[in-house]
């Protein structure tokens, strides 16, 4: 898909209907600064509006260290109060939007991902991380707390009492205890990542885009709900794809042996 031109941002092709995003900003350990959130809720809001081609996102880290270490905290060291509050949201409307993308959205965690870095990858509907990778949500210790996500996804991601632990503590964790407590679902090898985060993004992209939309949907937001809301919810979403031509093909396919072509219709 085409997109705006971004200065702290990174995105490219590699494959048809798949989408990179790089921070790229690995001086300062792809921290965010304030034209990174507005670039990130720039991309997010073009996806939200109109995905074009694109069917899965794949977010990534610049360099070797780090995915993002959080929020710049150079640009933010003589901030006044309105300055800081004013800034901080924009970084919410940026990570907020992104529970909208309709699309997935893979996080590759090239390295540590801390405090925001860590918030932003939590948005993301599922993380790939290197073995060297390490997590952690320190805000406690510099005099704030997290405040893009962090006390909410956390704990649905792991659990509450550790996610109380390590946000009170602000004590970091490896890339295995992620993938122990379910917060990481696949660990690779340096080399690996971006190649299995590809290839996963691939697979989803062969699916049929308006399935896999209507999917996400329906679990982001039947886990929002009680489970008989849930199953209703689940059976509204379902009923918008029986008059899709995408099913038509998909059976179509099926009974025919060969892979589908789904258009997105």
């Amino acid at each position: 898909m085409k997109l705006h031109t971004h200065q702290t941002l990174k995105t490219e092709s590699p494959q048809p209907g798949v989408l990179v995003v790089t921070l790229n900003r690995p001086a300062v350990r792809n921290a965010i600064n304030t034209p990174m959130a507005a670039e990130l809720l720039d991309i997010w809001t073009q996806l939200i509006a109109d995905p074009q081609d694109a069917r899965c996102v794949v977010l990534t880290g610049a360099g070797d260290n780090a995915f993002c270490s959080g929020a710049d905290l150079k640009e933010r060291r003589d901030m006044t109060v309105e300055a800081w509050r004013v800034q901080h949201e924009l970084f919410e409307r940026s990570f907020w939007s992104m529970v909208d993308v309709p699309l997935p959205v893979i996080a590759a965690v090239n390295g540590h991902a801390y405090a925001g870095g860590l918030e932003l990858s939590l948005m993301c509907d599922f993380i790939y991380a290197v073995r060297t990778a390490r997590f952690a949500l320190t805000e406690v210790s510099i005099g704030i707390m997290p405040g893009a996500g962090g006390t909410q996804n956390l704990p649905r991601a792991i659990g509450e009492r550790r996610a109380r632990e390590i946000i009170l503590t602000g004590t970091p964790f490896s890339a295995e205890q992620a993938y122990a407590w379910g917060l990481v679902n696949r660990i690779c090898e340096p080399g690996q990542l971006m190649s299995a985060a590809l290839d996963t993004a691939q697979t989803i992209a062969r699916n049929a885009p308006l399935s896999v939309r209507q999917a996400k949907k329906s679990i982001n937001l039947g886990m929002q709900m009680d489970l008989k809301t849930g199953l209703r919810f689940e059976v509204e979403a379902y009923n918008q794809l029986v008059g899709t031509e995408d099913r038509v093909e998909g059976v179509r396919a099926f009974n025919e042996k060969r892979r589908p072509i789904f258009r997105g219709r």
